[in-house]
């Protein structure tokens, strides 16, 4: 008798079985994707004239596909340069500690600037940088979306860098790992899962912004750029609501279709780089992501590139070890610490003063008292907002997030509901204001909440899910009344993440304000008293020192509140109530 040898299963064995029908799907989508994307970018470096420059679009309803595919474009862009900016920023931050005193804050300011305020400064550059071209406008548009995706992107991101376990840099220091290969080797794999949410997230808030990024109205000019969000908004002008209607069934199919051919995927694609002791006995799936498993085309992709890695990886070592020495004398940290602080100290310094004698020579210092003064009333509505907005949506989100049955279906839902532009209803909106005479003044606080309501819903549905089975299985054996049960179980648990939601919610709350606070129909334009509608008439009518003001005046009462009163509430969830 021959001994028996032991076996093991061959490569690809364990696969899912390939189809050849996989491969012709998949490359006929990716055929069409190419060619759309060919087909549609050739429109954005046209001839472009500033003084003849259409200020209006088409209304005509078979040129909604086009500008819907010119809109997908741009905010495609924008999550690439998001993207890129976030890797660069981020990484930085988190790897040289006396700048990211600096980086961080400024982050923080950069969060809380309206996109009115930097649409109002770059657009005159980028026109004169590309003479000619529309192409100067485009990115314009493009980098107002950016603005509008990429901090709350960054910030996850950083978090995940400095929040990484010791091992993995105790481990890219004794495999001599170099700069380049510990970033795409651990950094990027640790922190993909949040990058991901956020970006979905961020992708959503750059829908909000859409009109205000192509149908733009600074210094006293207006130009439209093709797009869905430009169609909306000529539409609004002709106070015709039947278009409307028909732009928000576009959107809703678009995001619809968004959700279920790329984001689906790609948080599907994310779930395996989640650190957790035991796996998700209910894994989710896509389709398009089975359907990509089952073509060989990704492996043949992989096969043609995979020998670029090591002699880029090569290439890249000269930007050195990814390690840092281990001790510095005391007295050199010191002086490096004091120089960089001098440094510091004497640019802030300069750049206040020449900011306030600005100020000073064009509409004075009362002009920030002013400014003050319409910041409290919008400071009024956000607050109104969340306390409503959580009333509502907390209950909800934790019968969401106890429920897996119920979170399978409610999570789609609500992504998909958080993805749509909620500004494409404004017009709608201020219909029925201005048919019953009801006043802006409330109704703002409506407008602004059917953007940032979601991050409180998302958040509370998170922090829900995460409670562990065993706290809940407690509460069940000691018959908790339903009060008690509240009060010492699912408060506490999601306190967290409520915080975390209630902060990104009152960040785009302020934002918002600047498209909630002021809101045309045909020829009848309703304004509420508040710093949003100040910044976006500023914006408007061209007037450089009142944006100054007012983007200054958002952004001390954003940063300041973070400061005074969010940061104090998040230590504290993090210090008493973290799972």
């Amino acid at each position: 008798m021959t001994g028996s040898l032991r076996s093991y299963p061959t490569r690809g064995v364990l696969d899912r079985p390939r189809s050849r029908w996989a491969d012709v799907a998949v490359f006929l989508a990716a055929a069409v994707l190419i060619w759309i994307a060919v087909r549609v970018s050739a429109g954005m470096n046209v001839p472009f004239d500033q003084s003849t420059a259409p200020s209006t679009v088409s209304t005509d309803p078979l040129e909604l596909p086009y500008y819907a595919a010119r809109s997908l474009l741009r905010m495609f862009a924008a999550l690439g340069l998001s993207i890129l900016f976030t890797f660069v920023y981020a990484t930085a931050a988190a790897r040289l500690p006396r700048a990211e005193k600096v980086m961080l804050p400024a982050l923080d300011i950069l969060q809380s600037v309206p996109i009115l305020g930097f649409l109002s400064v770059t657009i005159t550059g980028f026109i004169a940088l590309f003479q000619g071209s529309s192409l100067g406008l485009e990115c314009a548009s493009i980098f107002a979306i950016f603005t509008s995706q990429a901090w709350n992107m960054t910030f996850a991101f950083h978090h995940s860098l400095v929040s990484q376990p010791r091992e993995l840099d105790e481990a890219a220091r004794n495999l001599r790992l170099s700069r380049w290969q510990r970033f795409w080797r651990m950094d990027v794999p640790s922190g993909m899962f949040p990058l991901v949410w956020n970006a979905m997230m961020s992708f959503g808030g750059g829908w909000f912004f859409l009109t205000a990024a192509e149908a733009i109205s600074v210094n006293n000019r207006e130009y439209a750029l093709p797009g869905i969000g430009s169609y909306v908004a000529t539409a609004t002008a002709d106070s015709d609501t039947g278009k409307v209607l028909l732009a928000i069934v576009v959107m809703i199919v678009m995001v619809v279709g968004l959700n279920v051919l790329f984001w689906r995927p790609i948080t599907v694609w994310a779930e395996r780089f989640r650190v957790e002791d035991t796996e998700s006995a209910d894994a989710p799936r896509s389709l398009v992501r089975d359907l990509l498993r089952r073509s060989h085309i990704p492996g043949l992709l992989g096969r043609a590139f995979g020998p670029l890695v090591y002699p880029i990886d090569r290439g890249m070592r000269v930007f050195g070890l990814a390690e840092h020495p281990l001790y510095v004398p005391p007295a050199r940290r010191r002086a490096a610490d004091l120089v960089f602080a001098v440094v510091v100290a004497v640019a802030l310094a300069v750049g206040c003063f020449l900011m306030l004698r600005y100020i000073h020579d064009t509409v004075g210092f009362e002009e920030i008292a002013h400014a003050a003064g319409l910041g409290f009333f919008t400071l009024l509505r956000v607050i109104v907002l969340l306390i409503f907005a959580s009333v509502i949506w907390v209950p909800i989100g934790v019968w969401i997030g106890l429920n897996p049955k119920v979170s399978r279906l409610a999570q789609p839902v609500v992504q998909v509901l958080a993805s749509f532009p909620a500004n494409f209803l404004f017009p709608l909106v201020g219909a029925v204001l201005v048919a019953t005479g009801a006043s802006l003044q409330w109704a703002g606080i409506l407008l602004m909440a059917l953007g940032a309501q979601w991050y409180i819903l998302f958040n509370v549905i998170a922090g829900a899910s995460a409670v562990p089975n065993d706290l809940r299985e407690a509460a069940a054996s000691l018959r908790l009344p339903r009060i008690l049960w509240w009060r010492k179980l699912i408060l506490p648990a999601i306190f967290p993440s409520f915080v975390t939601g209630a902060i990104t919610a009152a960040g785009g709350a302020w934002n918002a304000s600047i498209v909630a606070e002021i809101v045309r129909f045909g020829d009848t334009t309703l304004v509420a008293t508040g710093l949003g509608a100040y910044i976006t008439e500023a914006t408007r009518d061209g007037n450089s020192p009142e944006i100054l003001v007012g983007v200054l005046v958002m952004s001390a009462y954003v940063v300041g509140i973070n400061r005074i009163f969010w940061r104090r509430l998040y230590a504290l969830a993090q210090r008493r109530y973290s799972l």
